[in-house]
């Protein structure tokens, strides 16, 4: 079939089915919020608009175009789902969601490549259709963005595990199913190498999720306390041990996937349209911070066939991922600051002109993918030392165990 064919079929697909199915078409042409603010029963239906939408896709063949065919997708390839993707963005009004990508195109991912057979049979296929959600269980109130440094733990108990701790900054926990978690199951190894990776099931006795108000007003993020978990080690993702590497795979997706939301916080065809609302197109400094715009916005653009090759080759995401990151954080920064000079007060005041408040949203919210799947130092960092080349960064707790460094940090100052 012809990319011309694919797209004339996908397209019309696509249409027919949304207007079948009565989704009506929201979009807001002035919503540039980078996350959304919806309650708990609005965001809970959005979810379940995605779930049917999902299942219908795959049902059709749409729904893992660039799944191999034993896991329920087309083997198709990138380029086509990358395609269809974008007839997607044109005539599907569902607004994404945190959850649903985070199932999607990260903890799937993740145990397609490195979980076992019986993980692969069980967790893929609902995952596909949309029917089960999973979220990511990873940083903590003391592990951020030096994730390895995580004291959640997780006892080995005959064929089970036992977990107790807490994490935070959970995308979308309160209508996950399921969460890929990082526990430490060896506080006497250093850091890294003392941590493994589970499937933990959110309906287990002990856990408890709490909704996290934002300062942009929603409550997309939550805090997750664990209290002695118990788990069967058949849930166990990876290797004992060997925890900071599913950690880096499923993050690696995430920083691939960080740049590949064009249609959220916000575009240079909005900010455009809000400078000419307000007169000030014509202002030099105005017209210096949409150039900056547009020419990042390009550059996304550019950057995301760098890893196609790889992707079609089904490798895991390399270190590209973090270089694309940065580049999407630099957008939505330059986004925030054209919006600023473009607006004044205006941006802290609903004056009534159409298109101009709604970017408090997106200031409120852009700086919080800054730190989305690993602060932007963590990005620098992983750029300098594995595509670069350059020597790793001095660590305090080189050669301590993690309960070695703990106690260090711990310690009064002498």
């Amino acid at each position: 079939m012809s990319l011309s064919e694919f797209e004339s079929r996908a397209r019309a697909w696509v249409v027919e089915t949304v207007a079948r199915l009565g989704f009506d078409r929201v979009d807001d042409p002035y919503d540039v919020a980078v996350f959304h603010d919806l309650g708990f029963d609005d965001e809970k239906a959005l979810l379940d608009q995605h779930r049917t939408w999902q299942r219908v896709k795959l049902d059709a063949g749409y729904g893992a175009l660039d799944w191999p065919e034993e896991f329920g997708g087309a083997g198709l390839g990138a380029d086509l789902a990358e395609f269809f993707a974008r007839i997607e963005n044109d005539h599907c009004p569902l607004r994404p969601h945190e959850l649903f990508s985070v199932t999607m195109h990260l903890i799937a991912p993740t145990i397609r490549l490195l979980g076992t057979e019986e993980q692969k049979r069980e967790f893929l296929p609902p995952m596909l259709r949309g029917d089960l959600l999973a979220c990511q269980l990873f940083s903590e109130p003391d592990a951020g963005s030096d994730l390895a440094n995580l004291g959640t733990r997780a006892v080995r108990d005959g064929d089970d595990w036992v977990i107790t701790g807490q994490k935070v900054w959970t995308s979308g926990a309160q209508f996950a199913d399921w969460g890929e978690l990082i526990a430490r199951t060896d506080p006497d190894q250093p850091k890294h190498a003392g941590m493994t990776a589970f499937l933990v099931p959110l309906d287990a006795p002990g856990v408890e999720v709490r909704p996290i108000r934002q300062m942009s007003g929603g409550s997309s993020f939550n805090e997750v306390f664990l209290d002695g978990v118990r788990i069967p080690d058949s849930l166990r993702l990876g290797d004992v041990g060997k925890g900071w590497s599913v950690a880096l795979t499923t993050l690696a997706f995430e920083r691939e996937g960080g740049s590949n939301t064009a249609n959220v916080g916000g575009q240079f065809d909005q900010l455009l349209d809000t400078a000419r609302t307000l007169g000030r197109d014509t202002d030099p400094r105005v017209r210096e911070l949409l150039a900056r715009v547009y020419l990042r916005q390009k550059l996304a653009q550019v950057d995301m066939l760098r890893d196609r090759q790889a992707r079609e080759a089904d490798a895991a995401p390399t270190a590209v991922g973090s270089v694309r990151k940065i580049q999407w954080v630099d957008k939505l920064a330059a986004v925030s600051e054209a919006a600023r000079i473009i607006l004044g007060r205006d941006l802290v005041a609903d004056t009534g002109v159409p298109g101009t408040f709604g970017w408090n949203a997106h200031v409120l919210g852009a700086p919080g993918y800054s730190i989305a799947g690993g602060s932007d130092e963590i990005q620098r960092n992983i750029v300098a030392e594995r595509l670069l080349g350059l020597p790793a960064e001095a660590r305090a707790d080189r050669g301590l165990t993690w309960r070695e460094a703990r106690a260090r940090a711990a310690a009064p100052p002498s």
